[in-house]
């Protein structure tokens, strides 16, 4: 695959998250924005795309997945509040980080204050055909 293919892929993945909210109205919700898409030349195929999600004091995200992504999420400022599948729920605070694996289900993102605003940088390794990084559950 050509790499001007790949990162039309890429940028494709990225629009269908950018840069309008996430999911639902503004109240309450994450804000997503794109921070950058990259080819791997040692790995055909895959590509590293970041995005920079910000929440407000309170705010958090749906219940989602990232389909067969590798995900790596580095909380920037503040504190988030995490958990993925059945796992034990746990406050990541800034500089801290977490891994969601290929398929696993995001049941917690959330700011965990009700007073100061939190942001994570969210990186994931896809292929460069996933058009759709994020997907929430239906309600």
């Amino acid at each position: 695959m050509k790499l001007t293919h790949i990162l039309a892929a890429a940028a494709l993945a990225i629009a269908s998250v950018a840069p309008a909210y996430a999911h639902g109205d503004a109240a309450g919700r994450e804000t997503i924005t794109p921070a950058f898409v990259e080819a791997m030349p040692n790995v055909p195929g895959k590509t590293m795309t970041a995005l920079v999600v910000d929440y407000a004091p309170g705010g958090k995200s749906d219940p989602h997945r990232h389909g067969q992504a590798f995900v790596v999420a580095y909380v920037l400022s503040g504190a988030i509040r995490s958990q993925v599948n059945d796992g034990e729920t746990r406050v990541f605070h800034a500089g801290e980080h977490w891994i969601e694996k290929p398929g696993a289900h995001h049941t917690v993102s959330e700011n965990a204050s009700d007073t100061e605003p939190a942001k994570l940088l969210a990186i994931f390794v896809a292929d460069a055909k996933d058009k759709k990084l994020v997907t929430f559950d239906k309600k």
